[in-house]
């Protein structure tokens, strides 16, 4: 059984800094990619970021591109999100994600098969 288990989330002033992680457990974790999703309140869940098995490739919606950092220990277990000079529109519910390949693309939730139960992050003006 797959287990992912976000943590870092919490409540921070605009321009500041978090970092989250998430700890795999269940299948070889270095055979996957994995990604970052958010979901706002009232919105759809977006994608945030990705970061593909092997190589390491990173891939960033727009909104964070510049700002966000996506990157992964293999020995670890985890992948981690940076998020950088944060603003209020990054509030959310921040979900990690499994996906053993980008069938329908690296930003689709479908091509993902488990996802965490999220962490919150708060963003104050």
């Amino acid at each position: 059984q797959v287990h992912l288990v976000e943590s870092g989330g919490g409540l921070v002033q605009a321009g500041g800094s978090l970092r989250l992680s998430c700890a795999a457990s269940g299948d070889t974790f270095r055979s996957y990619n994995m990604g970052w999703f958010r979901q706002a309140p009232g919105k759809e869940r977006e994608f945030v970021a990705a970061i593909s098995r092997n190589i390491g490739t990173t891939y960033y919606a727009d909104s964070v591109k510049g700002r966000f950092t996506i990157s992964r220990d293999d020995a670890k277990i985890t992948v981690s999100l940076q998020m950088n000079n944060l603003k209020p529109e990054d509030t959310a519910v921040y979900y990690c994600a499994r996906s053993r390949v980008f069938f329908s693309g690296y930003a689709d939730e479908d091509s993902y098969d488990y996802y965490g139960q999220g962490t919150q992050v708060t963003v104050s003006s």
